[in-house]
This record gives structure tokens, C-alpha cells and sequence, in this order.
């Protein structure tokens, strides 16, 4: 296991320093699947990230260095184990349109308090629903 988790960080690490040193306005990060509980600090460097997938990982804590990128719009984080949610940081997000939190054990207060405060439209499983296997 730590192995596959070393093997997916270092995957990661690669995949965004190639887009950091190369200058790409990448658009679109793909890393699903690859048993990450965070984010390289480099992340917060692509500034013109529209979308990152980061679904089937091992979550816990939202990775807030994403409320940092102002272009993001689209930030998918199904089947993870997050419980907390920096709502208020992802509601001051200019051009958020989407952020997928199903089958997450998201806690009730942020069930209750991100409706409201939110702009955009975020995905929730109802509580205590599991992932179908794969």
C-alpha cells in the first residue's frame, strides 16, 4: 500500500512540475485514482487550471490551495473521505460553476450550511451512501 501511495505521489509530483516548467496553461488536471490524501504546493502555481479531477483518491481534507486558483471551475472530489468543506472559500471563488463531493462523508453542518452560501451547483450523495463497487 505505501508503495502504490508513493508511486501515485511521485506520478503526481512529475505530472505537475512537467506542466508548471513547461509554462502550459493546462486546463485540465487529471488525477483520479491514485491513492493521494494532498496535493503538491505546486498546484497552487497553475493559474489558469479550469478543471482538476481528483475523484477515487484518499481525501480526507479538502485540498484548500484549490480556493486559490481563480479560474478553476469545475472541481471533482467523488469518492474521498471528506467531512469538512472551506464553503466560505469556495463561495468567493470567481468562476467556480461545480464541485462533485458524492459518496464523501460530508458532516451535517456543511449538508446545512453550503446551500445557501454557494453559487454554484455541489454534487452531495445523500447521507451516509456508499460508492457502488467498482
Amino acid at each position: 500500500m505505501l508503495k502504490k501511495m508513493g508511486e501515485a505521489v511521485a506520478r503526481v509530483a512529475r505530472k505537475v512540475n512537467e506542466t508548471v516548467e513547461s509554462g502550459s496553461d493546462t486546463l485540465e488536471l487529471r488525477l483520479e485514482g491514485n491513492f493521494l490524501h494532498r496535493l503538491p504546493n505546486e498546484v497552487s502555481t497553475l493559474q489558469h487550471l479550469k478543471a482538476i479531477d481528483l475523484s477515487r483518491n484518499q481525501f480526507r481534507d479538502f485540498p484548500e490551495q484549490l480556493t486559490t486558483l481563480p479560474a478553476l471551475e469545475t472541481i471533482n472530489l467523488e469518492e474521498n473521505d471528506i467531512v469538512d468543506v472551506p464553503v466560505e472559500k469556495l463561495a468567493a471563488m470567481p468562476a467556480l460553476h461545480s464541485v462533485n463531493l458524492r459518496f464523501n462523508p460530508l458532516s451535517a453542518e456543511v449538508r446545512v450550511i453550503a446551500p445557501p452560501l454557494i453559487k454554484f451547483d455541489m454534487l452531495m450523495s445523500p447521507e451516509g451512501a456508499r460508492a457502488p463497487p467498482p
